[in-house]
């Protein structure tokens, strides 16, 4: 595949990214358009991207991605940023797309990882869509702190004291954003204990914990999607995702389910995962060897599949 870097002009300023087209000899493609997790991600999400968008070519569809505002030189800050307002981010790069010779406007999809779960249908109510690929989305912000909060400390082995200790914290952070509280209130609440918490942060929880995406998830129906879980997801809790993605999509008949038992959140292999050095070094030399065994051929045969509008399934 070919990559370039491509800007793309939002609300007044600048969106970096990068642009990865197949190398196949055709004048027009699909595309898949990539819709980040929580964090300073850039555009390749420092390469990992990279192994997901040459399995989109083979399906004969290039990838767009960006760098978050306030990362890799962007201008702005990612924590200003509230889901609708990465829903519209979203919206303008596929607005941008379809403006391209190049890209085929009728197959244009979304992929989107984990916080992308509360973006992905509200982009699809914005402008039409041809997929949408979810990996490891939530469905509520707060259930999905609780359920990340108890099975970090499960996987700790915390003592039931530190178990009760850590609720109650949580317990204190939910009336605090309830209330509407500052940064300052916060950090008195914690007696200066905040835990990594900047007031950035703060600000950006504050805009968003209230977010579900149960009704929202109505703009998909119709839409093919493919839901990608994880078996060791000790981020989301991965049964009530696939109850609601059900409950809310299955009577269109387009849900496709794909589940990976050794999978960690980031769909890597689990066992790959447990070792930082051990990550690193395939990350080097077997990059596509990090992910759980058939994600990226199920992301390219989704692709592939008649109603995406692709044909190659090399």
């Amino acid at each position: 595949m070919h990559e370039q870097r491509v800007s793309i002009r939002h609300g007044g300023h600048t969106l970096n990214g990068v642009l990865a087209t197949p190398k196949d000899g055709r004048e027009r493609h699909g595309l898949v358009v990539y819709v980040h997790g929580d964090g300073p991600v850039d555009a390749t999400h420092d390469d990992g991207y990279k192994p997901m968008w040459e399995a989109n070519a083979k399906a004969g569809y290039a990838s767009l991605s960006w760098d978050k505002p306030g990362v890799a030189g962007a201008p702005g800050n990612w924590l200003d940023q509230s889901m609708d307002d990465r829903a519209d981010e979203a919206a303008a790069a596929i607005a941008w797309a379809r403006a391209r010779p190049d890209i085929d406007g009728d197959r244009i999809g979304l992929w989107g990882a984990s916080q992308a779960g509360w973006v992905l249908p509200k982009v699809a109510a914005r402008t039409p869509v041809r997929f949408v690929i979810a990996v490891s989305p939530a469905i509520n912000w707060l259930r999905q702190g609780r359920y990340n909060l108890l099975a970090e400390l499960r996987a700790d082995g915390a003592s039931a004291a530190r178990t009760k200790a850590a609720i109650a914290r949580s317990d204190t952070t939910r009336r605090l954003l309830e209330r509407r509280a500052t940064f300052a209130e916060y950090v008195e609440a914690t007696g200066g204990d905040t835990g990594g918490m900047t007031a950035d942060r703060w600000g950006f929880v504050s805009k968003n914990y209230t977010a579900d995406a149960t009704q929202d998830l109505r703009a998909l129906r119709g839409i093919p999607v493919l839901l990608t879980l994880a078996g060791h997801d000790v981020n989301v809790d991965t049964a009530d995702t696939e109850r609601v993605y059900r409950q809310v999509l299955d009577a269109g008949g387009a849900l496709r389910v794909e589940r990976y038992p050794q999978a960690t959140h980031s769909l890597l292999r689990q066992s790959i995962e447990r070792s930082r050095a051990k990550t690193t070094l395939t990350a080097l030399f077997s990059p596509r060897s990090l992910f759980a065994n058939g994600f990226l051929d199920d992301q390219r045969r989704f692709l592939a599949a008649p109603g995406r509008g692709g044909d190659h399934t090399s």
